[in-house]
């Protein structure tokens, strides 16, 4: 009996274009790994959060084996690559429908203490502001 491909690849396009059809921005949750290229500055956890909306991605592909896209962050145009392994969920950001998936025995996600000694990717996602180490406040403007 041949060994069947995996079906992950093909739900994440099954839900990304559900996001689309119905006007959802599709977010990709991410296990970052020493073979994906993210912007390590966003690095929560060992994960990060990537918009997937075709206005936010330019070339977006995705694979049976890995999505790769380009997205400015901060204002600096980026090459991103997930392997598929690595993607941990595909949802809807304005309702948190989508799929998750369990994480799969061989990838090994990075520490964010190991995320900052990568210097050759940096900057962040456009959407969302890098984690601060300050408390947010808010303040009365008249």
């Amino acid at each position: 009996m041949t060994a069947f491909t995996s079906t992950k690849p093909y739900m994440i396009r099954a839900i990304h274009e559900w996001c689309v059809d119905n006007g959802c921005t599709p977010h990709l949750l991410v296990a970052v790994n020493s073979r994906t290229r993210v912007p390590l500055a966003y690095v929560k956890e060992g994960e990060i959060v990537l918009n997937l909306n075709y206005s936010a991605t330019k070339d977006l592909q995705i694979t049976n084996d890995a999505i790769t896209f380009s997205a400015r962050f901060g204002g600096i145009s980026q090459n991103l690559f997930v392997p598929i392994n690595a993607v941990r969920g595909i949802f809807a950001r304005e309702n948190g429908q989508g799929m998750f998936f369990e994480i799969e025995p061989d990838l090994a996600p990075i520490s964010d203490d190991s995320a900052q000694q990568k210097p050759d990717v940096e900057p962040a996602l456009n959407a969302e502001k890098p984690p601060s180490t300050k408390k947010p406040t808010l303040t009365i403007v008249k």
